[in-house]
């Protein structure tokens, strides 16, 4: 889950918006493992997006529980789940798998939208558990 604003832009994430020191680049209607359609967005390091990204953050505008289905269907496909804060009322819980080289962080204590985060495993600035 990793990329350039060029990748960013041939995947229809085109509706993107400058921010100080980074752009974010949004699209609807993204299916992932038959659910949603979900709202997404990557965020890209610098102003002009020159920099990358490696997540890709999707989130559903009237289901708060469309995030929990995925993770329910990762953990009956052989992925593993640990919790970042106390039990399981954490802040996030994560999705990892021996074999993948991306896992998911999803929002468990939110105030907005729930999030599922994809990201590479080797985005070592994200929380892991």
């Amino acid at each position: 889950m990793s990329g350039s604003l060029e990748d960013a832009l041939n995947a229809d994430f085109t509706r993107c918006r400058r921010y100080w020191t980074e752009m974010r680049c949004r699209r609807n209607g993204v299916m992932l493992l038959g659910h949603g359609p979900f709202s997404g967005a990557v965020d890209l390091n610098g102003g002009n997006g020159g920099g990358g990204f490696d997540q890709l953050t999707l989130w559903h505008d009237r289901d708060q529980d469309a995030a929990i289905a995925i993770g329910t269907l990762l953990e009956r496909r052989g992925w593993r789940s640990c919790y970042t804060g106390t039990g399981r009322r954490g802040d996030q819980a994560i999705y990892s798998h021996p074999k993948a080289r991306v896992r998911f962080s999803m929002d468990l204590s939110y105030w907005g939208k729930r999030r599922l985060r994809i990201l590479p495993d080797w985005n070592r600035r994200e929380r892991r558990c």
